[in-house]
């Protein structure tokens, strides 16, 4: 019974979809943190510190290979529950009536995950594969040798980078993307979880406007602010 309901319901689907979304969202904040070190004028050295700690502390790693299959599972999962609804519902029905009866963000979940997922896979084959896979050169910093990441980034949204510009602006779309993916997602999480006491309904519909603008909108401002200082 409980294998039937986490495989062919569509509650099963949407628990799935609530707590890895929301797991991604702690990953996100914890993230953006760190990224704010490629603002700091030390050369890199706070970055590429907590760049090498991310990358070798062995909890760290477990939790990271954990976000790897969180991804996957919830855009499994996403399409899934499209594929769903879409068979469960007369195409001219939600042709007609879904603007009526939801927001865009909320129809286009599908649409905005999928976009998502594109922009997740280019970004890692840009950094994260270059990291693992690629050449990266190496800098001291107190005697100790680390990969020079944030050289890579920073060279990446820069206007010596030809592809500089359009890095930086296909990376602002994609978080204009997460925004309105956040928005609708966020507060459906804990409605999905069973929370509709009054009080953490509030909190929820509050820390939305932190979690669906702050988070892209702080994503964003980085690569922004590299380039114009390049």
């Amino acid at each position: 019974m409980a294998k039937s309901v986490l495989l062919k319901s569509s509650i099963g689907k949407k628990y799935w979809m609530a707590l890895t979304g929301l797991f991604l969202i702690s990953f996100l904040l914890i993230h953006l943190l760190g990224n704010f070190q490629l603002l700091k004028h030390d050369d890199g050295a706070a970055f590429n510190t907590y760049a090498k700690f991310m990358t070798t502390f062995l909890p760290i790693k477990i939790v990271s290979y954990l976000l790897y299959t969180s991804i996957l599972l919830h855009a499994f999962d996403g399409f899934l529950l499209a594929a769903q609804n879409r068979k469960a519902r007369p195409v001219k029905y939600a042709m007609e009536k879904g603007s009526a009866n939801s927001g865009w963000s909320s129809r286009s979940m599908a649409l905005l995950g999928t976009l998502l997922l594109i922009f997740i896979v280019t970004h890692m084959a840009q950094f994260w594969g270059q990291m693992k896979f690629g050449h990266v050169n190496e800098v001291m910093i107190d005697g100790e040798s680390y990969k020079d990441l944030y050289t890579l980034v920073a060279i990446a949204y820069s206007k010596q980078d030809p592809m500089g510009l359009f890095w930086v602006i296909a990376y602002t779309i994609s978080m204009v993307v997460l925004a309105f993916h956040l928005w609708h997602g966020y507060v459906s999480a804990f409605q999905t979880l069973g929370i509709r006491h009054k009080t953490f309904r509030l909190i929820a519909k509050l820390t939305s406007w932190v979690v669906a603008i702050g988070l892209p909108a702080g994503f964003a401002i980085i690569p922004i602010i590299m380039y114009f200082n390049s």
